[in-house]
């Protein structure tokens, strides 16, 4: 079967709206209430067809490690092309790996060797993957052994078809007693899409987000009967529900943020899987 839009997708949120929820976290920051928001938006269209033709189509035009596909009922489905790694346990041993900065990608050699550069170099972002990872060192010690909690790496480049991006590595021993699912209790949801402090930012993104979540930034995962997991963080995923097709795209807010520059990231870190859908 084939897959279609009826429409274009239509995003949640005007460039207006953004910025009043913008000003808003900023006053929140300014406050002390926290020192980073994950904002993010909402893009649907109506479709028809079979989600696993949308599937097969998005995973030919952006390859991810962390793809996925999930049937549910009613010919409903999750179509998920994440690039995050939200925890993996395997032989007791942890591991999150944090995206925080984005670029977009070029078709021209050196203006994207120019954008993945600037991004290596900006203090900004650096900054901002930062909190994310000592959140995430906080939330893998509620479960790691005392002191085994370590950062191997640092603001690594990760290029994707249609960005790049900033990642770094935390790790950890689970300590005597707990499992896998005493980790995803102790992490879930995961700080990178969240913002810091955890608990608060997600306060503040309840009230200024004007749709549900619903999966994204939760997690697709497996879990085995010898305590093996491996799981990720469901950005660049799509909800196939009802007869719409939904899409979320956000970034992290800190002070010194450029509103234009945020709203801007909401659409080029998932506009490759909205043209290749529209295309179709």
């Amino acid at each position: 079967m084939e897959f279609r839009l009826s429409q274009p997708f239509q995003a949640s949120i005007s460039a207006d709206h953004y910025r009043q929820a913008f000003e808003r976290i900023q006053a929140y920051i300014q406050a002390g209430d926290c020192y980073q928001v994950n904002f993010a938006q909402r893009f649907q269209a109506q479709c028809t067809g079979d989600p696993w033709a949308a599937y097969c189509a998005l995973r030919a035009a952006c390859p991810t490690p962390f793809a996925g596909y999930l049937s549910l009922p009613g010919h409903d489905a999750i179509l998920s092309l994440s690039p995050e790694r939200f925890v993996r346990v395997s032989a007791r041993q942890v591991e999150t790996r944090p995206i925080k900065g984005t670029r977009p990608r070029s078709p021209d050699a050196a203006e994207d060797a120019a954008f993945a550069n600037e991004l290596l170099a900006s203090e900004k972002d650096r900054a901002e993957n930062l909190m994310i990872v000592d959140l995430l060192r906080n939330d893998l010690g509620r479960s790691c052994r005392i002191g085994s909690v370590k950062v191997p790496e640092l603001f690594s480049l990760e290029s994707y078809p249609n960005v790049h991006h900033l990642v770094s590595s935390v790790t950890g021993e689970l300590a005597a007693g707990n499992d896998a699912l005493d980790l995803i209790g102790g992490s879930f949801p995961g700080g990178s899409i969240t913002g810091a402090p955890k608990i608060r930012a997600m306060q503040i993104i309840d009230e200024l987000e004007p749709t549900r979540r619903s999966l994204y930034c939760g997690s697709l995962m497996y879990l085995d009967v010898r305590g093996e997991m491996d799981s990720s963080i469901a950005i660049r995923s799509l909800l196939v529900k009802d007869g719409r097709i939904s899409c979320w795209g956000g970034g992290g807010i800190v002070a010194d943020s450029s509103c234009e520059a945020e709203y801007q990231e909401t659409f080029t870190k998932v506009r490759v899987l909205l043209k290749t859908l529209e295309a179709l």
